[in-house]
């Protein structure tokens, strides 16, 4: 029998695991956080908290491991830089630069020992208490295509059912990822059955994909103790799906959104390069160029 609470689910704190060695990115990652590695001229972490930001989280941890102060760094003030540009007058970088301290209460917690993503977010259990959360990958990021943030779209799913929702997406690269498996209940939320960890293209139950954005109620921490240890000697979400269903319904929810998982080389470069022709001061010059280039 599922256990159902009859309080009102509010979601005003997230989670961003970034505690990853990056290694796909070796040797970039060796001394900076893949998190940090940007995006035209922006990390990818930045996307990321500004998109909990837009959603209206109010409070933010940042899960990171050793070698990650970077990304504290980021967030924090530059007196000196910050001097430097106004003894400059170059105003406008001071803004911008000014602006990233100011976004939002951001909170660090470190994993000691990488034991897989689940256990990354349960490091910020402390720090979330007993309330449902939202959950955004570090290596994802989503431009909304219905002028709502995709972590947003999924926490009102979840506001919605009172229950743990995953923000899904359409691939073509279903073994890639963790397809979802459920019925729908109404156009683009499904009753979650379960997730499938990187299938074989052609044993996929759907084409959609956990894509880095999900709310969880405080029944998730439970679920990771619960879980067993899997591939590599960590646990794996799938796994700890398959144990809050044990106790608790789970939804997924399609996210009117464009993905970039930019996780990996490939997906870096095609990202910077939309992200470039999306750019207002670059796109013109990097459509010339591309057409020079496409031309040899």
């Amino acid at each position: 029998m599922f256990c159902i609470s009859d309080k009102s689910m509010k979601v005003r704190k997230a989670v961003i695991p970034a505690a990853g060695f990056g290694t796909r990115f070796l040797p970039a990652t060796k001394a900076m956080p893949k998190e940090m590695l940007p995006i035209i001229d922006k990390p990818s972490i930045q996307y990321v908290v500004e998109e909990a930001i837009a959603a209206g989280i109010e409070d933010i941890v940042i899960i990171t491991g050793r070698g990650k102060h970077a990304i504290e760094d980021h967030f924090d003030k530059s007196i000196e830089l910050e001097h430097l540009l106004e003894k400059n007058k170059d105003f406008e970088k001071l803004e911008k630069i000014s602006e990233i301290a100011e976004l939002v209460d951001i909170h660090y917690v470190r994993q000691k020992v990488q034991r897989g993503l689940p256990d990354a977010i349960a490091v910020g259990r402390k720090h979330v208490g007993d309330e449902a959360f939202a959950v955004l990958y570090g290596d994802d990021i989503h431009l909304s295509t219905n002028g709502k943030p995709a972590i947003k779209q999924v926490i009102e799913c979840a506001e919605k059912y009172n229950a743990s929702v995953f923000g899904v997406t359409p691939t073509n690269e279903p073994e890639k990822y963790g397809v979802i498996k459920g019925k729908e209940v109404e156009p683009g939320v499904f009753d979650l059955e379960d997730i499938v960890e990187k299938p074989n293209r052609e044993n996929a139950p759907t084409n959609l994909v956990n894509s880095g954005r999900n709310v969880f109620t405080p029944e998730f921490f439970e679920a990771v103790e619960r879980a067993p240890i899997g591939r590599k000697d960590e646990k794996h979400i799938d796994a700890v799906v398959r144990e809050i269903m044990k106790k608790e319904k789970v939804y997924a929810c399609e996210l009117n959104a464009k993905w970039y998982p930019v996780g990996d080389k490939f997906t870096f470069v095609k990202t910077t390069i939309d992200f470039a022709l999306m750019h207002e001061e670059m796109a013109p010059e990097i459509r010339r160029y591309m057409q020079e280039v496409l031309k040899k």
